[in-house]
């Protein structure tokens, strides 16, 4: 994938967004991690993918909401 060429103030929002969001998806991570290795081989398909999925989806919402609270605080207004 390749990289957005942003403007000054939007690569500045990006910033303060990503550095906001490694915390929420390194305890993600590290919670998939822990499940993952909680299974054994024959447990890791099923309902252990569900599971690994919900943990994503917490990175991807926890990503809009500090976007959006980012922007109430005066980051950027978004792409015209």
């Amino acid at each position: 994938m390749s990289r957005l060429a942003l403007t000054p103030e939007q690569q500045a929002e990006a910033d303060r967004i990503a550095e906001i969001l490694m915390e929420a998806a390194r305890r993600e991570v590290v919670a998939i991690a822990e499940l993952l290795a909680s299974k054994p081989d024959n447990k890791l398909l099923g309902r252990t993918e569900f599971e690994v999925r919900d943990h994503v989806h917490k990175i991807g919402s926890k990503a809009i909401e500090t976007a959006l609270n980012e922007r109430k605080k005066g980051g950027s207004k978004g792409p015209a």
